[in-house]
């Protein structure tokens, strides 16, 4: 297993003291306060450490949210279940845990702020003005990113700006306008106090990179787009020489091909090494096995069968089909797409992100259909045990949880986990929040929606591109064309990511997209080009469903308008509180 020296090693007793403390509060929505904590600086720096630590702790079936919330799209898929199914199809409830945990989550995690940033003004004097400016921004970037969450999954929210104290009235519901303002206007101020980077800290603490990013993504996502354009050009210039994007390694020489040539890999941007030593990572969640209840058990969840997994996220078939062929061209408009072997000739993100049958994966030979009834395990040429593959039974075509859209993300794993994932298995590995391909996206499409195309636009997507070993974009395309380039990219580099949920909403065609069908091949079928009518101005592939039918399987999914925008509160929160209300539909 590759290992690196993880930055932020330990939080003390103090800190195990400070994550417990707020279990005890009468409501999620209350903090807790005390007379002389923090009593110098370095307890309120461990207090700040205590707040990076509680963001770590929102997951979902022991996979961190980030890597959740794709798999309730149209590009991912999880295992069939009231948790999972039910957002997808207007069902959810006010008792449902991934709609109700991200509430409670991020308000204790904002809790955690106000306890040290409450009492931190009187130490100012002892610490000094440059170390209490960088903490006090430090806390409140802590604080606008849980806001930017909650304003984004529940619409209106409680704005909280100090602890509650136990006499204090339990608040209403602010206008999420007002919370995003709050938001814009806490990072204009706080900004400057940041370190330009983070790097000797892994990128785990907020730098002034990470501050106008995330300015940027929630001005984008409220459509102010000459705010996200500003911020996201002020990230840009400041990212320069401390950021940039990592090329693929030499595993990308795989895509295309079958197991037998070896395993595509991504593990220098999204694994170990990745967060050890790629500049493409702004800001990162990190996990630490040294660190009580700081672990998740992701690879579990995400690898194949074989790979000791259970499959329980994986790509669908609306995603294999948005990606382009390697001349640039959607696969219903290209000359060199071949139905017999659709896994060739395509954007290499297809194979660098994704597990897709005929690839190797966790060391196997990865083959949904029944008809491989064996398969090969890489193992003993990887360890060096042997010069030729083994023949293994094919679980991952016999389980009755195996892949339930025949594909697996490849993304945000790491080959070296193998040696340690299991049903009670703990990994360290961290969760990127910010990286610099995001940060670039980001700019391009305020520039797109505010009418400002310029080269700049062009030399953002393109740069991603590159790195895809893509073709750049044609020189003069409309405003339509950049935004489907645009909403391409976002889909296929940012996938699995935890973003997509957003875009369908920001962009307004959840309304579309997640009415009728996602369509799933279990089995791994084969499939005729004909099953696609065309791909749509948002780069998605609308189906032919009659035809579709005859090779993919089907979830059928709903999305109602006015209603499915948004989560509802937890029904446990409106019980207790008065001034709470809960979203339409609900």
């Amino acid at each position: 297993m590759i290992k690196h020296t993880k930055r932020i090693l330990g939080i003390s007793m103090l800190c195990a003291a400070l994550m417990t403390s707020c279990e005890m509060d009468r409501l999620n929505l209350n903090g807790p306060s005390t007379e002389n904590f923090p009593l110098d600086a370095k307890e309120a720096e461990l207090g700040l450490l205590g707040a990076y630590k509680a963001l770590t702790l929102l997951d979902a079936s022991s996979t961190p949210i980030w890597h959740v919330m794709d798999n309730i799209t149209d590009i991912g898929y999880a295992r069939p279940g009231n948790n999972y199914t039910s957002p997808i199809t207007s069902s959810i409830t006010t008792d449902n845990a991934l709609a109700t945990k991200p509430w409670s989550a991020h308000y204790k995690t904002i809790a955690r702020v106000h306890l040290v940033l409450d009492n931190l003004e009187p130490l100012k004097a002892t610490m000094g003005e440059e170390q209490y400016n960088k903490i006090n921004a430090e806390l409140r970037f802590i604080r606008a990113y849980c806001y930017s969450q909650l304003v984004e999954l529940y619409g209106d929210v409680a704005l909280l700006t100090k602890a509650l104290k136990l006499n204090d009235e339990l608040p209403g519901r602010t206008d999420k306008q007002q919370v995003v303002d709050f938001i814009i206007n806490e990072l204009a101020q706080t900004a400057e106090h940041l370190p330009v980077s983070q790097k000797t800290s892994g990128n785990v603490r907020a730098s002034r990179v990470a501050a106008y990013m995330l300015q940027a993504r929630v001005a984008l996502n409220f459509q102010r787009y000459d705010v996200a354009a500003e911020a996201s050009k002020k990230a840009l210039d400041l990212a320069k020489g401390q950021h940039a994007l990592t090329p693929f390694d030499a595993t990308v020489a795989y895509v295309g091909k079958g197991h037998a040539d070896g395993e595509p890999q991504s593990a220098n941007i999204f694994g170990h090494a990745g967060y050890a030593e790629s500049k493409e990572w702004i800001w990162v969640a990190e996990y630490n096995k040294a660190i009580n209840a700081n672990t998740h058990n992701q690879t579990y969840y995400m690898a194949s069968r074989l790979g000791k997994g259970v499959c329980y996220w994986g790509p669908t078939q609306n995603f294999i089909d948005s990606f382009q062929d390697i001349e640039g061209k959607y696969i219903t408009e290209s000359t060199i797409y071949n139905e017999a072997k659709p896994f060739e000739n395509r954007d290499p993100r297809l194979d660098m992100y994704t597990a897709r049958p005929g690839s190797r994966y966790f060391g196997f030979q990865f083959e949904p259909n029944a008809k491989f009834s064996k398969v090969n395990n890489y193992w003993p040429v990887i360890n060096g045990t042997g010069t030729k593959p083994s023949s293994q039974n094919n679980t991952d075509a016999t389980n009755a949880y195996r892949s339930f859209s025949g594909y697996l993300w490849r993304k945000h794993t790491d080959l070296s986990e193998y040696a340690t994932t299991s049903v009670s298995g703990e990994s360290d590995l961290n969760v990127g929040i910010f990286r610099y391909a995001e940060l670039l996206l980001i700019y391009a499409e305020a520039k797109i929606e505010s009418g400002s195309i310029d080269q700049s636009v062009y030399d953002a997507i393109n740069e991603i591109r590159s790195r895809a070993k893509m073709p750049n974009l044609p020189q003069g395309l409309s405003q339509a064309q950049m935004r489907q380039a645009l909403r391409y990219e976002r889909k296929v580099e940012l996938a699995n990511d935890g973003l997509r949920w957003f875009d369908l909403r920001r962009w307004n065609i959840a309304k579309d997209v997640m009415n009728g069908y996602i369509y799933l091949n279990r089995d791994a079928n084969a499939w005729t080009k004909s099953a696609i009518q065309r791909i749509d101005e948002n780069a998605n592939p609308v189906y032919n469903h009659s035809v579709a039918t005859k090779s993919f399987g089907t979830q059928e999914v709903k999305f109602q308008v006015n209603k499915d925008e948004y989560w509802p509160i937890d029904i446990k929160e409106m019980d207790a509180n008065p001034a709470m209300t809960q979203n339409p539909g609900y």
